[in-house]
This record gives C-alpha cells, structure tokens and sequence, in this order.
C-alpha cells in the first residue's frame, strides 16, 4: 500500500487521462495516519493484556484461550454503543471518558449473567481520522478495559471520507465473558418476598441523552459552562462523568451470597430493566415494587424533570442514580449493603418482589 503513490501514469497503464494520479489519500482516506494511530495505542492495549491472548496487535483476528478452572465454561457476548453522549464529547472537546462508556455498556450487561469479562473489541468510525482524537479516545476504552478487568483484544478503525460530519465519529463495542453453567444468574430462583438492593450511578452514564439534551440546552437554556441547581461543576462535565462499570460489585455480591439476578439499569430506566430478571415461567405472577424516597436521586435529573418532563417518562428513560440492581433474599440484604458500603459503594434497599395485583411484570413505584 505504501507504494501506491510512487505509480507512474504511463506504468500502470491503469490511470486516466488527467495526467494525475488518484490515491485512496486524495479521495478522504490517509493509511499513513491509521497505522501511526496503531502504533501510537500498542502501549494502551498493552496494558490490558491478560495471560490468555495469544495474539498481538495489527493481525486479521485476536485470539483468545478459554480460562481454564470451568467444568461447563459458557460464553457471555454483549455489544452496545454510546449513543448521542458523543455529542458533548464534540461540543466540549473532551473525548478522555467516552472510551470507557463503550466499555462499560457492553460490560455491565455481561456482568449481571454471573460472567467475569474477558476480552473487549471496539469499532471507531469517522469521516475523517484525527489521530490525536483517535488516540484519546482508544486510550480511553483501554482504561476502561482495565477497570472491568479485560483485555481489550482488537478493533477496527474506519474513515469513511463524507459519511460523517467534521469533527465527528461514531463508537461501537463488544464484549465477551464466561461463566460456569451452573452459576448462571438466570432469575429463574426469584420469589415473592425477595428484596432490591440498588446501587448508586454515576449519573445519566449512557442513556437518555437525546431527551436530556433537549430539555437542558433547548427548553431550559442552559449551556455546557453554566452550574445549575445543586450541581456544582459545568453542566458539560456534569454530563459527561462516565459509566461506572460494576465488575468488582458484582462480584463482591456473588461471593456473599444470596444473590438471584441482577440489571443493568440502561436504556429503559427502572420501568422496564428490573422486570427483565423475573423468571420467564412463574413471573406472570410477579411485579416489583420500587419504594420512592427510599435512595437520594442525584440533582441532574431533578433539573431535567423540571423542563416539563413527566415523571412517568424520567423513571422509564433515566436510571434516576441507580445504574445496578441486585435480586437477593431477603435475610441476606442488610449484610449485603453494609458490605458493599464498607467496600466504598453506595447501596441502598429500594424495593421488592411482590405478588401481581394487576398487571404481572411490571414495576410499581410506592
């Protein structure tokens, strides 16, 4: 390829009649620039690297050995993106975090199954390849790589000259995991009298950002410097404070026992991820109940709840500062949150499994 230019008109016999050679350069796409950005993230996805890889970077496919230590290793896949949470990351100039929202969505929903991540691949297109841009961003997905505990194996980069806008690009990841058969966290064990333990988001993390775009910036008037309310740094920063990725308390929950199911409280909101936990055969006969008041909701979304946003539709687009929540029994509760507590986090009991009144599989706020 690095050859492509030196191509004389009259030697290739190939070129047109302009007298000028067309290279994949000229029409929008730089290889040069795409392999200096491989060289430039080796060391970030270098530090990712867990003992079962063995593969390098730059190859047509990573390789991967299954850990060893599973009777019945099944494999977990998940994949998701960032959404329109990249447009801050455009208006603001700061794509450090956005690299480890990818992570973190594809992650979490791995994790809630029981599976400890493995390996990570991510898909970064623009119309036109910053590097320095490129560069942060991947660094970004490797630190959050690192976070959750797996390799970040492979990618793909793409420019595609005049498919996105300046200054734009867009994100997608993949995530694989594994967890022992038996060990599976299905929901299949979940009985009326269970509880809910939610634990604490970092704030809108990935979701519902087209409807809190238009109700901060276009019904409220707000802009990315200003600090409205109890929120006390820059709306644009306040915005884009990352996922949290829940490998550790996931796995904390499962070492204590007790644990029936967990969701990943992603778009949906607590209307309508919970419910995805109740076992498929007897849950026509179950709901849950959130208790309100019962967890402290972080000020953003009071902010955005007062450009006329019902509260109805808040609890069904946002995660409303709980971004986890954990099935367990009911004597093992308490133990559990002052643990997860004692461990740094924030973990409230926020609600129950009841007996459907009306309509089964719902969720019920009191």
């Amino acid at each position: 390829m690095g050859g492509m230019d030196s191509f004389k008109n009259n030697e290739t016999g190939l070129a047109g009649e302009q007298g000028e050679n067309l290279t994949y350069r000229k029409a929008g796409v730089d290889i040069d620039e795409g392999n200096a950005l491989i060289e430039k993230i080796k060391p970030f996805v270098e530090a990712t690297r867990r003992p079962e890889v063995l593969s390098g970077i730059g190859g047509f496919a990573g390789l991967f050995s299954v850990p060893g230590g599973f009777s019945e290793p099944v494999l977990v896949s998940g994949t998701d993106g960032v959404g329109t949470k990249l447009k801050l990351a455009f208006a603001t100039g700061r794509h450090e975090t956005v690299g480890i929202d990818l992570v973190a969505m594809s992650v979490n929903d791995v994790v809630v199954t029981g599976a400890e991540p493995l390996f990570f691949l991510d898909y970064f297109a623009a119309g036109r390849l910053d590097v320095s841009v490129a560069e942060t961003v991947i660094a970004g997905i490797a630190a959050g790589c690192r976070l959750a505990g797996c390799t970040l194996l492979g990618g793909e980069t793409a420019e595609m000259p005049g498919f996105y806008p300046d200054g734009e690009y867009d994100l997608s990841g993949f995530c694989v995991g594994v967890v022992e058969k038996s060990k599976i966290l299905t929901g299949e064990l979940i009985k009326e009298g269970d509880v809910l333990i939610g634990v604490a988001s970092s704030g809108l993390h990935s979701n519902g950002f087209s409807l809190a775009r238009k109700a901060l910036f276009d019904e409220l008037g707000y802009g990315l410097d200003d600090t409205p309310g109890e929120i006390s740094r820059p709306l644009g920063m306040e915005l884009q404070e990352p996922t949290r990725i829940y490998v550790k308390v996931l796995r904390e929950a499962i070492d204590m026992g007790g644990l029936k199911a967990a969701s990943h409280i992603t778009g949906g909101g607590l209307v309508e991820n919970p419910v995805r936990c109740l076992p498929k055969d007897k849950g026509k006969g179950l709901s849950i109940r959130l208790q309100r008041g019962s967890w402290p909701i972080p000020p953003i979304f009071q902010i955005i709840s007062t450009a006329g946003v019902a509260e109805k539709e808040m609890y069904r687009t946002f995660n409303m500062g709980l971004g986890l929540v954990l099935f367990v029994e009911k004597n093992k509760a308490q133990s559990m949150i002052r643990a997860l507590n004692a461990a740094g986090e924030r973990a409230w009991l926020v609600g129950d499994v009841v007996k459907a009144a009306k309509t089964p599989m719902e969720v019920l706020f009191d």
